[in-house]
Parts: C-alpha cells; structure tokens; sequence
C-alpha cells in the first residue's frame, strides 16, 4: 500500500512539472487546459484505475449545433458551397423568427424570381443568387440605404452607370426590376471572374472587390471564412445572412411561415411605347389606383414614362379588359396623333419574365452602335432578344464589347421572311391609321 501512495505521488508531481514547464507547453496550451487535465488525474487515481488516461472534454464549435440545420442546408443542390457555423444559424434563427418578413418575402418571390432567374441565367451564373436581394433590399424596388444605394439590387450611382443602368430626371433604372437584374448579373459575373469564388463575389457586391483582395492579402487565404475577420462589419455579416435566407425560402414550412398573398400576384401585359406616356392618365384609363400602377413601375420618377423611337419605353400593367381598350390606346398615343404608331401588348407576363416573342415586319438584320456604358445585357434588352442570340450573331467569344462597336441586334434566320409566332401565345395589336379609326387584330 504504502508503495503505491509512492507511486502516486510521483506521478502527481510530473504531472505538475510537466504543466508549469514553459519550453513542454505545447503552444495555445493555457492554464483552463491544465486545470481540466489536473481534474482528469484526480478523478482517475481516485477511483484507483491508474492505467486511464486522463479524460479531456472536446468544445464543440459552438454550444447549440443544430444538425437539422446543417442536414437541411447540405440537402439543397447549389453550385454555391452552403457552409453551416455559428454566425449562419444565428441569422437562421433570426429570420425564422420574422415570420411576417418572411411570409412576404415567399410571396414576392413568386412574382420577382422569374425575373431574377432570367437575367442569372443570360450570364450562365448561378441561379441561388436570386435570394440576394432578400437581404439587400426585402424586395423593395424603392429601398434606398443610408449611403444611397437604391433598388432592389441596391446599386450605387457610379456602379449603376458603369453597367449600363439610365439614371437622369425622368427615370433611375435602379428601381427597375428587369434592368437592375441583368446589372446585378453582370456585375457578379465580372466579380467571379476577377476572384475565381462565389463567396467571395458575394461579399464584393457588398463591400466592393478591393476591400475583398485587401483581406485575401492579410489573411493569406481565398477562403471567405478565413478572410472574415479581415473585412468590414457589415460585409461579415452579408454571406451568413445570405446563406440563412436560403435556407428560410427552402424550408419555411418547417418554421410555419406561410407565403403572404402579394400585390404583384396578378395577371400582367408589357407594353413598349415611343412616346411619353402618363402613367397617371394610364391608371384611370385601366380602372385601378394610381399607385398600384407605379407599383409596378417603379422606375419612373414623375410618373412619367418618356420613351422615344429610338429608345422606346416599357411599361407593365394589370391586364386589361376588353372594355378598356379604345381608352388605353387613347392614352398610349394622344401625344402625337399624326405618327402612326404600334403598340403590342405581350400576354403571360412575357417580357417581365424575360421570354421573347417574334414579332412581324422586322428587316432581315438590324444593326446596333454600342454607346458609352453599355453592354451586352441592357443592349438585348433594348431590342427584345437574348444576349446569346447576340453574341451568336456577332461571334463573340465572351460579354466585353467597346463603344462604337456594331453589332447585329436582329437577324431573322429565313432569309428576311418573319418567323411565325407560336400558336400558344397570342398578341393584341393596336395599330393607328388616323386619329378617327381604331383597328384592333388578334394575331
């Protein structure tokens, strides 16, 4: 007995020496550690089992691991990494716990996604990016920040005008859905090229792309989660944020959020005018509020839309009865009765969405000078084709282009002839001969 008191006693003395001796202090080993190792020693020579080693309790990464979380967000299939830590399940929570906030947000959803998802996909990027605007603006075309960033993609001015987006007295394309988006595409796709990772473009959109490369220098990694602590407050914060908001819209069932009925869940026509146009004349002639009109176009400053022949206009609108269109026309051309002018009208949502139609008596090429600050998207726009049906038609191998290039804009492939609409969608015609006669055409 008294030979394995001795025993003990050495063994405890080592121990000490061992724990207090700096140059066998392995490094990050403090005195928390040695104290849990001490406890470790006493709970096993007490029970009398010297042969245990002493037991170290692991911390896990943080106190409240929800596998459920993690499991949910491994689940859906993104091209960008979903990383499940800390500062993800704290906006998780978060956002769960706004279940009116998120109810709208499911509802919008249904009318802006399409939207998004049309301009991600002209720039082949990924289509998760569409939650974005969840966390920049709560999908308010007429969110403006502090620093003045505006719309639902938040652009800043110098940003805004340097991808293309109009901003003068009469109208901010910012506030446009459709402009903004392909913007905002473009912008990330020019990001990812520039830091090869979609966090990392991620968290340039909200910071910029130099603040990013100064915190790839000092942290020495591409990671984002290792250059997190290098970059602003706010742009910490942005990713986890936007990976939680992911998670919400995929799972808000779980959390019994239910989708709130929106506004913007209405039947809508898209009309391209070469004219001014009062939106305010507009809303009376189509029986609804003036504002549920500005609603929908939210980029018009003074609810005016001045579109030109060379620039024409769109607007988007509830669709219209039959009963309101001699007054709808009416308004679409009492500018200027003496030009003859047509106006379509393209059912299901077409342009908002971003689908385009073939549309007759075109020429058989059309050409297009790029001008300052434009580029592929907004230029595609402007003639109602696709960006990949320009760079088929010019031969490009990427997006750039240079002002006073010509591209070819429209370019009908049976020899000038026009293709034939599809026999699903139709279109209403307005066509104006005089300022007495009304024709109307169902095509």
């Amino acid at each position: 007995m008294p030979m394995k008191i001795n025993i003990l006693l050495l063994s405890f003395f080592a121990l000490i020496t061992y724990t207090f001796t700096g140059n066998a202090q392995p490094k990050g080993f403090t005195s928390a550690d040695s104290a849990r190792i001490f406890e470790g020693f006493l709970s096993t020579t007490i029970s009398g089992d010297t042969a245990a080693l002493p037991v170290m309790t692991e911390t896990p990464l943080f106190y409240n691991y929800n596998f459920t979380y993690k499991n949910r967000l491994d689940s859906i299939k993104t091209e960008i990494p979903l990383t499940y830590n800390e500062p993800v399940q704290k906006y998780i929570e978060i956002y769960t716990a706004r279940k009116d906030m998120m109810g709208k947000m499911l509802g919008l959803s249904q009318y802006y996604f399409p939207i998004f998802e049309n301009a991600l996909k002209a720039f082949q990027i990924p289509q998760e990016l569409k939650y974005l605007p969840i966390i920049e603006s709560a999908m308010n075309s007429h969110a403006i920040s502090r620093v003045g960033a505006t719309g639902l993609w938040q652009f800043m001015f110098s940003t805004a005008k340097g991808y293309g987006l109009n901003i003068d007295n009469f109208v901010d394309e910012r506030k446009d859905p459709i402009q903004a988006s392909y913007a905002a595409a473009a912008y990330f796709k020019d990001a990812y090229e520039q830091l090869g990772d979609w966090l990392l473009a991620i968290a340039a959109y909200n910071c910029g792309t130099g603040n990013v490369n100064r915190a790839i220098s000092k942290a020495n990694s591409r990671d984002f989660w290792e250059i997190r602590a290098y970059l602003p407050v706010e742009t910490r914060n942005y990713v986890p944020a936007f990976i939680a908001a992911i998670y919400v819209m995929n799972y808000a069932d779980k959390h019994q959020i239910e989708a709130q009925k929106s506004f913007f869940a209405i039947k809508t026509d898209t009309v391209q005018v070469n004219r001014t146009v009062s939106l305010k004349d507009l809303a009376s002639a189509l029986s609804i509020e003036e504002e549920d009109l500005l609603e929908l176009n939210p980029a018009y400053k003074k609810k005016i839309v001045n579109g030109t022949p060379d620039l024409p206009k769109r607007i988007i609108m509830p669709s219209a009865g039959l009963s309101n269109f001699a007054m709808i026309y009416d308004v679409l051309n009492n500018s200027n009765p003496e030009i003859t002018t047509k106006v379509i009208l393209a059912s299901n949502d077409e342009q908002r969405t971003g689908t385009k139609s073939n549309q007759k008596h075109k020429p058989a090429t059309i050409y297009h000078r790029v001008g300052a600050g434009q580029n592929l998207s907004t230029i595609a726009d402007r003639y109602n084709v696709e960006v990949q049906d320009l760079k088929a038609w010019n031969k490009l191998k990427g997006n750039n282009i240079v002002p006073g290039q010509k591209l070819i804009v429209s370019k009908n492939t049976a020899a000038g002839k026009p293709a034939e609409a599809k026999p699903d969608k139709k279109y209403i015609s307005y066509t104006k001969r005089n300022s007495s006669k009304l024709k109307t055409d169902v095509l």
